[in-house]
């Protein structure tokens, strides 16, 4: 039974060291050409944004949620 518990805490060690490995990797998304530009971590976490103030305008609300969209997934695809 200790024998278990041991083989569990070693995989936890394990799981944990991962994650702090991922936590440093760095991933960039882009989208209109690099108007819209999102960051993530190897956690999935998202870490920056940068939006080009052209698309700050409310006329253009929907492309900009649009190009977020886009870069958070061409950034999960390179994670």
């Amino acid at each position: 039974m200790f024998q278990k518990l041991k083989q569990f805490k070693d995989m936890r060690d394990q799981a944990k060291h991962l994650q702090d490995m991922l936590g440093k990797e760095s991933v960039t998304g882009e989208a209109l050409g690099g108007k819209v530009v999102v960051t993530m971590d190897g956690n999935l976490t998202l870490t920056g944004v940068a939006i080009d103030e052209e698309l700050l305008a409310l006329d253009k609300k929907e492309k900009l949620q649009s190009a977020l969209k886009d870069a958070h997934s061409e950034a999960l695809k390179k994670m």
